[in-house]
């Protein structure tokens, strides 16, 4: 069965210059299906600072045919044993909404143990040039209400020149994570994640959208002097 898995780290500049040009994970990789190599953003940082686009920092989002495909990637693979040395979580598909391509979305959907169970979300979007400043103006007030929410674990934004960007988070419960997104969060301003949705179903920003839900299944490592930011599950 085909696992997922989130990968934070942060690398040399020079590798990470030739990352934005040539993706360091080989498409055709033993066992790999699809990966995005982005630059990681802090969530609703002002578009001209130092922290909207952090070159060091890179986000890898990618399936694979099984684990063990994963485990023989991190630790044969050049690129593989630099991701080993960051975090990174395995996850397990639940639902998907929308599409985007190059990701085989599992017909087997994973199950929550129970509604307190912690849940992560990923967001991938290929944009539209001409509905870049739009997609700002609506989505970085989303992004600092997912940044600051009480039901947030760990939450970022990414990037890949010239139209991907992305979004994932780690929620405390799958309830919470609902909450958000239909404008139910005890928040200041709670619909602004709903009000985004509508004025992209008005107007859409994106060649392709999709928002995906997992269960995580185990992480490992640290990023940014933290590890264990999913509680009750297995840490590798």
């Amino acid at each position: 069965m085909s696992i997922f898995s989130y990968h934070l780290v942060k690398i040399p500049f020079i590798v990470a210059i030739k990352g934005l040009f040539f993706k360091p994970i080989n498409k055709n990789t033993k066992g790999l299906i699809h990966s995005e190599y982005m630059t990681a953003m802090t969530l609703g940082s002002p578009i001209l600072s130092p922290s909207r686009f952090l070159i060091r920092q890179v986000a890898i989002f990618a399936q694979w045919e099984n684990e063990q495909a994963l485990e023989n990637y991190l630790k044969n693979e050049k690129f593989g044993k630099i991701l080993i040395k960051g975090w990174h979580v395995r996850l397990s598909f639940m639902r998907e909404w929308g599409n985007i391509s190059g990701f085989k979305i599992p017909d087997l959907k994973a199950e929550l143990e129970s509604p307190s169970s912690p849940v992560v979300a990923v967001t991938i979007a290929k944009m539209k040039p001409f509905a870049v400043p739009r997609f700002i103006h609506w989505g970085r007030p989303v992004e600092k209400l997912v940044r600051d929410h009480a039901g947030t674990l760990l939450s970022l934004a990414s990037v890949r020149l010239p139209n991907t960007v992305s979004t994932f988070s780690i929620w405390k419960t799958e309830e919470e994570m609902t909450n958000m997104v239909h404008g139910h969060s005890v928040m200041p301003k709670p619909k602004r994640h709903s009000n985004a949705m509508k004025e992209r179903e008005r107007k859409n920003f994106h060649f392709e959208f999709t928002t995906l839900r997992f269960k995580p299944l185990s992480e490992l490592g640290t990023w940014k002097g933290k590890e264990n930011f999913i509680p009750n599950i297995q840490n590798n």
